[in-house]
């Protein structure tokens, strides 16, 4: 089921920031120190009046957003919220997803112990794949879920405790961090060590391939895209054997090191090299805006200089280890994907996409809606950016209209005592 939802009236607007007033009266916030099962501490901030057995838990991979926009919205519902983060928020050198699932189970093991019956997932952008790499492997047999990251780091998820969830809510989703990544990086990169190396036939800021100053329109032809798109997974695959080669030197280092105990071979079994990955802003829908055409506007989640973000230092994935390249944001590689976990989906699910989004384009959402594997599941379209702020000045966030539905949702799937 689609629907397309267009945001009520502009009384009682906000922004996209935290919005206090809209918090209940008789609302009890208390911050807890959490223990995983690999003996890793996260922390997380639990909203409720007292009881609520439904709790919505919000999460993100490399945040901690405990004044997420939508905490009013699940309190309205009748729901707790519990708003959690990873073991190293923030820090995309420890990000790998696999391991982060026992962040994700032991929020949940704290949420059974504290009596919630019905326990929902709500992710946000790149909270969206995590939660679903979680509802996939917590569905699956425990001999089938994964042992191993993709850069070969044991993780046992079979002997894990990982609490099966009864709902997901996926807001602004897109395929997963990797998949999001491969599309925006930029295939003319010709040395990862030099970065302002350049094969003009593939770049999309050459006006021999279509492109244009910002104040004209900017085409790119379908053979030039083809090629783009070939080429920007052949450089996910140099950067995959990259770290591959990475992981193996160390690997075998250990192996000598255990034999001999000599100083150098423990040296060189503990270096973890960090590499920078440049040019990770260059997706050609941010700058030719008729490629799956929607209400966005020119530019991407990191502003709408593509050039700026693109040779800047601030971006995805610029510094990784081989390992958290290799499970957050290979394309190849990552397990986080709705390519790979959608269809294990059993549970209901609502997904809410922004019609402006940068990140998530429409031809994305249709992959993922039509991977979902829940037979039970209902899709909304709101007028609104990736963080559902207004796309102009004179029309109320997105974020107000993903609420309402998500209340609805709530109230209609999870039905709670009234409070």
């Amino acid at each position: 089921m689609t629907k397309v939802s267009e945001s009520r009236a502009t009384a009682g607007l906000r922004g996209a920031s935290w919005d206090a007033l809209r918090l209940p009266t008789g609302l009890q916030t208390s911050v807890h120190a959490v223990t995983t099962e690999d003996g890793a501490q996260i922390t997380g901030t639990l909203y409720r009046r007292g009881n609520e057995r439904t709790v919505v838990t919000i999460m993100h991979p490399r945040e901690f957003v405990p004044t997420h926009y939508l905490v009013p919205d699940v309190l309205d519902a009748g729901c707790a919220c519990w708003v959690q983060g990873s073991r190293s928020p923030g820090n995309d050198l420890r990000l790998e997803h696999e391991v982060a699932l026992f962040d994700v189970a032991a929020g949940q093991r704290f949420l059974q112990q504290a009596n919630f019956n019905t326990r929902v997932l709500l992710g946000n952008s790149g909270g969206a794949a995590l939660f679903a790499l979680y509802t996939q492997q917590s569905n699956q047999r425990s001999d089938m879920r994964l042992d191993r990251t993709p850069g070969g780091r044991p993780v046992r998820l079979s002997v894990a405790t990982l609490p099966v969830i009864d709902g997901l809510a996926l807001v602004s989703p897109h395929l997963g961090p990797g998949k999001l990544l491969q599309a925006s990086l930029d295939p003319s990169v010709c040395d990862e060590g030099d970065p302002l190396r350049s094969d003009d036939s593939l770049s999309a800021f050459s006006a021999d391939n279509g492109y244009r100053s910002p104040s004209e329109t900017t085409q790119y032809s379908g053979e030039f895209l083809a090629r783009y798109r070939a080429a920007q997974g052949e450089r996910v695959r140099r950067i995959d054997e990259r770290a591959r080669v990475i992981i193996k030197r160390r690997q075998d280092a250990r192996q000598a090191a255990k034999a001999s105990n000599d100083l150098n071979d423990r040296i060189n079994a503990a270096y973890t090299p960090i590499f920078h990955v440049w040019r990770t802003d260059a997706d050609p829908r941010c700058i030719d805006l008729t490629i799956d055409p929607s209400d966005r506007r020119p530019g991407s989640l990191w502003g709408k200089d593509l050039i700026q973000s693109n040779y800047g230092c601030i971006g995805f994935a610029r510094s990784c280890t081989a390992e958290s390249w290799l499970s957050s944001w290979s394309g190849i590689s990552s397990n986080a994907s709705f390519e790979r976990c959608g269809g294990a989906i059993e549970q209901p699910t609502l997904m809410i996409e922004y019609t402006g989004d940068s990140a998530a384009f429409p031809a994305d959402a249709d992959f993922i809606y039509a991977s979902l594997g829940a037979a039970t599941k209902e899709r909304h379209r709101v007028r609104g950016d990736h963080h559902g702020r207004p796309l102009n000045d004179d029309e109320p966030p997105g974020q107000i209209r993903c609420g309402e539905i998500i209340q609805q949702w709530l109230r209609d799937r999870f039905p709670t005592p009234a409070v």
